[in-house]
């Protein structure tokens, strides 16, 4: 029942691997550049979400939206509700149960597909193809971009680096618990610079299968799976996340909003929050008990806030609900984030007992903000950060409005 889709990759956790270098085609992203934050005149920059139980009745603490896809410059599209929004990872993720267009596959030189793999921290994973698609939004679109498509019925074996974590290959809408995911994190691409030729270390990321045998390969930065947001021409350079607060017992529905762009509309404003930039990873510095840990994040894709382990926090894991913390009561507690510009604040949370919650009103609330679990050495601000804030994503490379160059978190 724990989620966190926070990206496993760290590029200095990888060992250097034999991959071949391929030049991709059939996407038309304009990676790598600036787009402007003024592409014309304003649009409706604002799209519906809602925390619910998902289109398996079994989702917790996961926030929805819906989205449209078209084949690349035609009319042909489709809408996929249910997609999970997640600001732990990059890129749109879709089952291929769920897509009913011929999409353009992403190919080498030779006409093999890409193929991606991506592993999720929980240690679960999703694998299948790379395909071309326009991706509407409210009024914005994302015009030929690459997106992953899941293969329920794979038409290449797995890797077995795929499958290392340990975890399920969430391939069907049971397993993901929605339709696909909106990766609207802080990055431009979802694998960056350590996927392409120019690495001397390519991770098990993207592949080739000539002749049916998979291969890591080197992907340029315009063939990866792209940050939407960031191809958009306006309100292109961050997202907004608002959601109203919660009951201290939870709530069976929330609605809020994704507001895209920072500062380039009067309804997506900084206002009084501040900014914590980050590190290469998308990490900041949380501060508990005089500890800092160094590589914390926030995460709309992990349903609770997981942080640090039982014995260091002082509450025990629930005997019937692994990962989760089941404290005798409510517990408060302070940390202090701290941005690499040296912005700092602390924030204050509260972990109620898992268990009790899951089973008040008569199991039917699935939207918490007072949901916690454990995560060694690190703070994962999961979605229960989110509620009752307006919590702002600045895409790499992009200048909010104060002169920000992301990435940054903002709230």
């Amino acid at each position: 029942m724990t989620r966190s889709n926070h990206l496993t990759f760290q590029l200095e956790f990888f060992l250097a691997l034999t991959a071949g270098v391929v030049g991709l085609t059939g996407c038309g992203s304009n990676g790598g550049g600036s787009p402007s934050t003024s592409g014309g005149p304003p649009v409706n920059n604002t799209q519906p979400v809602a925390v619910n139980l998902g289109p398996a009745n079994n989702a917790l603490n996961e926030v929805f939206t819906d989205v449209t896809i078209c084949n690349p410059g035609t009319t042909t599209c489709q809408t996929i509700s249910n997609i999970e929004v997640d600001t732990g990872s990059i890129g749109l993720r879709l089952l291929s149960s769920q897509v009913k267009l011929s999409l353009p596959p992403v190919t080498d030189t030779s006409g093999n597909g890409l193929q991606e793999c991506v592993s999720f921290a929980d240690g679960s994973y999703v694998w299948g193809p790379v395909a071309a698609a326009d991706i509407q939004l409210a009024g914005e679109k994302a015009s030929s971009v690459p997106v992953q498509i899941i293969s329920e019925t794979p038409s290449f074996a797995v890797p077995s680096a795929c499958a290392s974590g340990g975890g399920p290959n969430e391939n069907t809408v049971a397993a993901l618990g929605a339709n696909g995911i909106l990766g609207i994190g802080v990055f431009q691409q979802d694998c960056g610079f350590g996927c392409t030729p120019s690495s001397t270390s390519v991770p098990p990321w993207y592949y080739v299968c000539p002749n049916s045998v998979c291969k890591v390969a080197s992907v340029p930065l315009t063939s990866q799976l792209q940050n939407p947001v960031w191809t958009f021409p306006q309100d292109n350079n961050g997202v907004m996340i608002s959601l109203p607060t919660v009951p201290a017992d939870g709530a069976q529905t929330v609605a809020g909003s994704l507001i895209f762009g920072i500062g380039t509309q009067t309804d997506n404003a900084l206002g009084a929050a501040q900014v914590y930039t980050t590190d290469a990873y998308g990490d900041f510095q949380t501060v508990y008990n005089g500890i800092s840990y160094s590589n914390s994040f926030i995460d709309s894709g992990s349903n609770g806030i997981f942080f640090l382990d039982s014995a260091t926090v002082g509450m025990p894991i629930c005997p019937n609900y692994a990962g989760f913390y089941c404290p005798a009561s409510t517990t408060n507690f302070t940390a202090t984030n701290t941005g690499l510009n040296g912005t700092t604040a602390p924030v204050s949370f509260s972990i109620a007992n898992a268990e009790a919650l899951f089973v008040a009103n008569n199991s039917s609330n699935v939207a918490f903000s007072n949901l916690g679990g454990d995560n060694p050495s690190s703070f994962d601000w999961g979605l229960p950060f989110f509620y009752g804030r307006k919590v702002f994503i600045g895409i790499e490379n992009e200048t909010g409005p104060t002169g920000a160059i992301g990435p940054y978190w903002a709230y």
